[in-house]
């Protein structure tokens, strides 16, 4: 599978609604907000097409993590029926043709659910399906890796929110987003935010915080 290039790229984000946060048990609510909004900040950065679905925030999933809805902004929310396949809602459909773009990256909740069903959907359309697959999340963490490997073997391939920047800057010579890369690192990485931490410690000639 080639390396990702922003100008391929399409995000679709599903779901991802606070009244979900009681259902999942596959991944830690912190960090799928963590990582969901890590890609949506990733989307921004690299001037990704972004579409975003949700039911009514009346409806029991209710409205969108906060965090997600501040890197959101203004940017439309598709809002979806009682359809698991996104596609089946025809804005959303349309919203992805529209880009003319034919990777799709996909995140979202829940794995066995709306995320299972509309990358098949996606697949079955021609699309080439990436599933973000430390952005979604299922009921339980068997329930969860099912349905990734019954979407891998579909045809869907796993990626996850930081292999996906780091495709897309693909060195830190790209001067235009290496600021913006950087700071998804030390906002979202807790690891390489501590590796950044050490280096400019280092560049300084101060001394490591511990």
């Amino acid at each position: 599978m080639p390396v990702l290039k922003a100008e391929e790229v399409v995000v679709a984000m599903i779901d991802h609604a606070v009244g979900f946060a009681n259902l999942f048990r596959s991944h830690n609510l912190a960090d799928h907000v963590n990582n969901a909004v890590a890609l949506a900040k990733t989307a921004v950065i690299y001037d990704l097409p972004l579409v975003v679905t949700n039911g009514a925030d009346s409806a029991p999933s209710r409205p969108l993590f906060d965090r997600l809805k501040q890197v959101l902004g203004d940017r439309e929310v598709v809002v979806r029926g009682g359809n698991f396949d996104a596609f089946a809602t025809e804005r959303f459909a349309d919203a992805v043709a529209a880009t003319g773009r034919r990777k799709l990256l996909l995140s979202g909740l829940m794995t066995e659910g709306c995320v299972l069903q509309t990358a098949m959907s996606g697949l079955d359309r021609g699309y080439d399906v990436h599933v973000v697959v430390d952005a979604v999340a299922g009921e339980t963490r068997e329930i969860h890796d099912a349905a990734v490997q019954r979407l891998v073997q579909a045809g869907a391939v796993p990626v996850t929110w930081l292999s996906v920047a780091s495709e897309l800057q693909g060195t830190y010579e790209n001067l235009a987003t290496v600021e913006g890369f950087m700071g998804l690192m030390a906002e979202h990485s807790p690891t390489l935010g501590m590796y950044l931490q050490h280096y400019s410690a280092l560049q300084s000639g101060g001394a490591v915080a511990a």
